[in-house]
């Protein structure tokens, strides 16, 4: 069981949340080439090791996160409000674990 720490309401059980995806994806513009939207819709890797990704606490607070969590372990590293939680907001897009 996973355990997620809720900015706002506090530890709270992942059955709680609904998972979105990765949080380091970022939308190209309007007029992108058709290649670069093939590539955000369908196209995502498979890190090991610390990632950022988006959680919604549907049966909580209703808010949006920016969750890290390890991949290969699970542990939850720490959670923000989406808002805060911009990829650039940290390193842990793409680190692997095992380096």
């Amino acid at each position: 069981m996973l355990r997620i720490p809720c900015p706002f309401c506090g530890p709270r059980d992942h059955s709680e949340f609904s998972y979105l995806g990765d949080a380091t994806v970022t939308r190209p513009e309007a007029e992108a080439p058709l290649d670069e939207w093939f590539g955000y819709v369908y196209l995502r890797d498979n890190p090991r090791g610390r990632h950022r990704e988006h959680w919604h606490h549907a049966q909580g607070c209703r808010q949006w996160l920016v969750v890290e969590r390890d991949t290969l372990t699970h542990e939850i590293l720490g959670a923000l409000p989406a808002r805060e939680g911009s990829p650039a907001a940290g390193p842990a897009a793409g680190k692997d674990a095992a380096e």
